[in-house]
């Protein structure tokens, strides 16, 4: 699984930077050539941002399903050798479409992202929401491009494609690679059932379990998809449990395990570095973002007040 990962996230990385030396060489070197290969390299990038988003976030990568969405490039190779006029409403209307597809998705929260390490915290929702939206922009420049014709404002034209394009694939590229980013508040959960109520404590005082006798919560690469495999329940069923019972998100719960763990740690006199790694957790930004929330303070403040002297 983290090879396919890797593999899908250089590849986008991959086509992003692709698509900025070709938009290059058409723009600033008039390379005709690279003039007709830029739609269809440009519509390559929204659906596999998609596939990516999918197989490393939410369900297993599947070729045969995932494949489906090579025809958004076969079209636009059609439309390059038999109807170049409809480019002008194909290219943007990829991007916008798998742009707007990744925000709905998005609308679940950290925790319709199953795969993701419980780590990493809203991260991981973040990323892919700033892809999305630079998926979104770069639909937005061809209708700028399109205002500047009708206003006859062409020489405009070059100055939209490098600054957008530019823009777009960098938020994509680096958006890809960031490590820090916050957290939401949980949302509020709807009325239940007594069947519900009753089925969720089963699942808390199984979860519990886990966290407290075998401590769980210790893997770095802990998701809750394997959290859902150990308590053999849904993972959707887990997730509204934790959230109706505590009124928060399955990494928020997992995290206050770890920061509680850390601060046992602490207080045998461990370094903070090695407490951190120890609890569960492999960013430094996350371990103190998570520490602030649970305990109120930073993890030198709480040291200052709670280690023996």
């Amino acid at each position: 699984m983290a090879r396919r990962k890797s593999w899908l996230f250089l590849s986008l990385l991959a086509a992003s930077a692709w698509q900025g030396l070709v938009i290059s060489m058409v723009q600033h070197y008039g390379v005709e050539t690279f003039r007709w290969i830029a739609p269809v390299t440009a519509v390559i990038i929204p659906p596999l941002a998609w596939v990516t988003f999918r197989a490393t976030a939410v369900r297993a990568f599947d070729p045969a399903r995932d494949a489906l969405h090579l025809l958004p490039v076969g079209f636009t190779v059609f439309c390059v050798v038999f109807e170049p006029v409809a480019l002008d409403i194909v290219v943007p209307g990829v991007f916008l479409i798998y742009g707007l597809a990744i925000l709905m998705a998005l609308r679940a929260g950290s925790d319709g992202l199953p795969m993701m390490r419980l780590e990493t915290g809203d991260l991981p929702r973040r990323i892919w929401a700033g892809i999305a939206l630079a998926l979104i922009l770069s639909a937005f420049s061809d209708g700028l491009i399109a205002m500047t014709q009708m206003m006859d404002a062409g020489w405009l034209r070059p100055w939209i494609i490098s600054v957008f394009s530019s823009l777009s694939l960098g938020i994509i590229g680096m958006l890809s690679l960031s490590q820090s980013l916050t957290t939401d508040a949980p949302e509020s959960a709807p009325d239940i059932s007594p069947q519900d109520v009753q089925r969720d404590s089963d699942v808390m005082a199984r979860l519990k379990h886990l966290m407290t006798s075998e401590q769980l919560f210790l893997d770095p690469d802990l998701t809750l998809v394997r959290l859902s495999k150990r308590l053999r329940v849904p993972a959707k069923q887990v997730s509204a449990a934790i959230n109706r019972a505590t009124g928060q998100n399955v990494s928020r719960y997992v995290n206050e395990f770890r920061i509680r763990y850390a601060c046992d740690r602490l207080k045998a006199d461990e370094p903070v570095t090695l407490a951190m790694l120890n609890s569960g957790f492999n960013t430094k930004s996350n371990f103190n973002r998570e520490f602030l929330r649970v305990m109120g303070c930073a993890p030198s403040v709480w040291i200052s007040e709670n280690r023996p002297p």
